[in-house]
């Protein structure tokens, strides 16, 4: 006796999905919420914002159309200038420094005290040093505030204590350690962030490899050069790339300890465009600010994403 196997159902036309697994098309339905959450929230103030570039508005009247007189005024605005040469020193406080010690301090753990003291204390000290990164920044300034507070701040009572009261500062009142004292700071705030992610990276590196170089003589630096930096350079990559946005972009700190003073010593692009808009009410040099600000950061990820490109299409033909 023969048993008839029923036809599979005919499929209509169209009802292929782009995603395996699926039968249905229909998939570009669930992602409506989230374009219409990237519409209202980012694109649509993000060309409003381009627009206020064009004008003169301070929030009340309607804009008023000027062309590039804002952008004009832009270039020889002198504290945007500063502005920006501060942003400097924050990526040399929120990437630069962070991310070699970062790395040191995670072949540190990962090598040195995980191998030889286990991992529960290797994973205490990570959690600490992440522990600044997960404070308020109003709390952390709160606290930063009252160790550097002039007169009876922690840091100045300890100098005083020990016999060096003559080293006693106004540390964020003067315009000479303003800029210097927030950039301690940040390297503070920012050093658990590249500690956490490469110490993350370094568990897909092969113990092994650490036992066979140590067996071969070399030592902790050679192993860490040889191995370490060379595995984990995308995450690298990463790291320098967000702290690079995010030094370019603070705000926080300096809103929280300096508002960009004494004088524009520790002004930010970010703070200046702050200003601009809800200080001296003119919001479309406020908008400008903010537009430039945007631009230099689309160029610099676009130039570590071309430099990570090329640098992995080397590795691979080597």
């Amino acid at each position: 006796m023969t048993t008839l196997t029923p036809a599979p159902p005919k499929r209509r036309p169209g009802s292929e999905s782009l995603i395996p697994g699926t039968r249905s098309r229909t998939f570009w339905v669930y992602l409506i919420p989230g374009l219409a959450l990237l519409t209202l929230v980012i694109i649509v103030p993000l060309v409003w914002n381009v627009y206020l570039t064009f004008t003169s508005y301070r929030g009340i009247r309607p804009p008023e159309w000027i062309g590039l007189e804002n952008w004009e005024k832009l270039a020889g605005d002198a504290t945007f200038w500063t502005s920006f040469a501060n942003s400097i020193a924050m990526i040399l406080a929120m990437v630069v420094v962070p991310t070699l010690l970062g790395l040191v301090l995670a072949a540190v753990l990962f090598d040195l005290v995980g191998r030889k003291f286990g991992g529960k204390l290797a994973s205490f000290f990570r959690a600490t040093y992440y522990l600044p990164q997960i404070l308020p920044a109003v709390i952390a300034a709160i606290v930063i505030g009252w160790i550097l507070r002039p007169q009876d701040g922690a840091l100045n009572t300890i100098l005083e204590s020990v016999g060096l009261g003559g080293l006693a500062h106004n540390w964020l009142g003067s315009p000479d350690t303003a800029l210097v004292s927030l950039m301690v700071i940040l390297v503070w705030v920012q050093i658990g962030y590249p500690v956490v992610i490469f110490m993350a990276a370094l568990q897909r590196v092969d113990p092994e490899l650490y036992e066979a170089a140590e067996l071969d003589g070399a030592n902790w630096f050679q192993r860490f050069q040889a191995i370490t930096v060379s595995i984990i350079r995308p995450e690298i990559f990463v790291v320098v790339l967000t702290g690079t946005i995010a030094a370019l972009k603070v705000f926080g700190p300096v809103y929280t300890l300096t508002r960009g003073g004494p004088g524009d010593s520790t002004i930010v692009p970010a703070y200046y465009a702050y200003s601009e808009f809800f200080q001296s009410q003119q919001v479309g040099y406020g908008a400008t600010i903010a537009t430039a600000l945007t631009i230099v950061i689309a160029i610099v990820s676009v130039v570590f994403i071309i430099v990570q490109r090329r640098l992995e299409k080397q590795e691979e033909a080597r």
